[in-house]
């Protein structure tokens, strides 16, 4: 149905609110990339309108820290644009403190807890393998 895949990949120890909040925050990033992935608003039988939401389905994965290092090699490698969110952007408070923490860290040294790629399925699939179905 789609030639391409949206992956989320989250770090297996994160609390069950920090799950949710990585995967929000990398959520926009695609959808910021790729604004054609929306569809149309919703209608209730009632008439109300309600915001219109991703066509494609979004797969969510765990994987430990050097999985998710892995991850982020590959898709670096292979110059799929991701969203990606730190251990540290915990701490923060706004966007720019946010960017700023980010911009400490190389690939190598970045305490990744989420990644976010939409890519050709075969390419998506590569990307992240030896991550598994979030539980």
């Amino acid at each position: 149905m789609f030639d391409t895949k949206i992956a989320i990949v989250l770090r297996d120890d994160l609390a069950p609110w920090q799950e949710l909040n990585v995967t929000a925050f990398l959520t926009s990033g695609i959808i910021a990339q790729n604004p054609a992935i929306i569809g149309e608003a919703y209608r209730d039988a009632a008439g109300h309108v309600y915001n219109p939401i991703s066509i494609q389905p979004i797969v969510v994965l765990t994987a430990d820290q050097e999985t998710l290092r892995t991850i982020h090699r590959r898709s670096l490698e292979r110059e799929v644009t991701t969203s990606a969110y730190i251990d540290e952007m915990f701490s923060t408070g706004h966007d720019a403190a946010n960017r700023e923490v980010f911009a400490q860290f190389a690939p190598e040294d970045a305490k990744l807890v989420g990644i976010a790629l939409r890519a050709e399925k075969k390419i998506a699939d590569k990307i992240t393998k030896g991550s598994k179905m979030h539980e």
